[in-house]
């Protein structure tokens, strides 16, 4: 007998694809956006660092070798100096006024623009055209077509029905900046308010209509409460714009009469003191608030998103 042997035969070996990993595919998907970040971070990032490590300084920009680590001398001075915390209670008097004002008359107008009637398109185009308006322009059109004494608008009207012709922005310069802003943010606040009335389930306040409730019990008990988070919404937005507003300021009254905010004020310390160190502490006292506002606003932005989903 013959044994016989066998040799083995060499097989290839079979490659495995591996499947890119989790951490991967996330890089993958977010490489696309990174040049926008990196982009953002050195236009908005690295110039707040900046001027958060400039406020920690005495720095006058005539006197460049002179400056000197202060630490927190310069939040201290913004916050006890008698101008300063003014023009921090003028911020805070012309933002509550502007908004209030706002709301209330961009929801009358929201409830006015919620009703069918004819024309009602170029209604809205009309009121919405204040809004897209550059905000210097619109300050310089209440500067000088309404509230010039000699030649604006509303000394004409008064002239035309025998009445005084006062200064209006020598008498009442903060409710002239107030008046410009409101005009400017009420469509803003109409449209947010106008989603909101869209948004109701009218199924509901059919029932209520023949339940026998009138339009002002409907619109207290079903419409405001309805309205609640947008009515939040509005004023959370608003405040952050009217916080940091400089355009009203500047063009109606270029910060005289009583009328400096913040930012006019961090405007005046930086380009007319030189003071970039008091500068600069004003306006991170200035990012840090508007970043408060913006923080509810998200949350209000948040829970509108929620309820609309939990709707749907």
């Amino acid at each position: 007998m013959t044994a016989t042997t066998t040799t083995p035969v060499a097989t290839a070996p079979v490659r495995t694809l591996r499947q890119p990993s989790a951490r991967l595919r996330a890089w993958a998907t977010r490489a696309p956006l990174l040049p926008a970040l990196v982009f953002m971070i050195v236009v908005t990032q690295l110039p707040f660092v900046a001027t958060l490590v400039i406020s920690f300084f005495d720095w006058n920009a005539l006197y460049p070798k002179a400056r000197r680590f202060t630490g927190l001398d310069n939040y201290r001075q913004v916050l006890t100096d008698a101008d300063l915390r003014h023009s921090v209670w003028t911020t805070v008097l012309l933002t509550a006024a502007v908004v209030l004002v706002s709301l209330v008359v961009g929801l009358a107008l929201a409830l006015l623009l919620d009703r069918r009637f004819r024309g009602r398109g170029v209604v809205r185009t009309l009121l919405i055209a204040p809004f897209l308006i550059v905000p210097v322009a619109a300050a310089l059109l209440w500067k000088h077509v309404l509230y010039n004494p000699e030649y604006g608008l509303f000394n004409g009207l008064l002239h035309y029905v025998g009445g005084p012709q006062p200064d209006w922005i020598s008498n009442t310069p903060l409710l002239a900046v107030e008046a410009s802003l409101v005009w400017q943010w009420t469509p803003f606040m109409m449209l947010i308010l106008l989603a909101g009335l869209q948004s109701r389930d009218h199924e509901q306040i059919e029932a209520a209509r023949v339940d026998g409730a009138s339009d002002w019990q409907i619109f207290r008990h079903l419409t405001l409460p309805h309205l609640r988070r947008y009515l939040e919404l509005g004023a959370l937005l608003g405040s952050i714009y009217i916080v940091q507003n400089f355009d009203a300021v500047f063009t109606i009254t270029s910060g005289g009469l009583g009328t400096a905010n913040l930012p006019y004020t961090v405007y005046q310390s930086f380009y007319q003191a030189h003071e970039n160190g008091l500068a600069s502490a004003a306006g991170v006292l200035v990012v840090i608030g508007s970043i408060v506002i913006a923080t509810f606003a998200l949350r209000v932005v948040s829970s509108l998103f929620r309820e609309e989903v939990a709707r749907s």
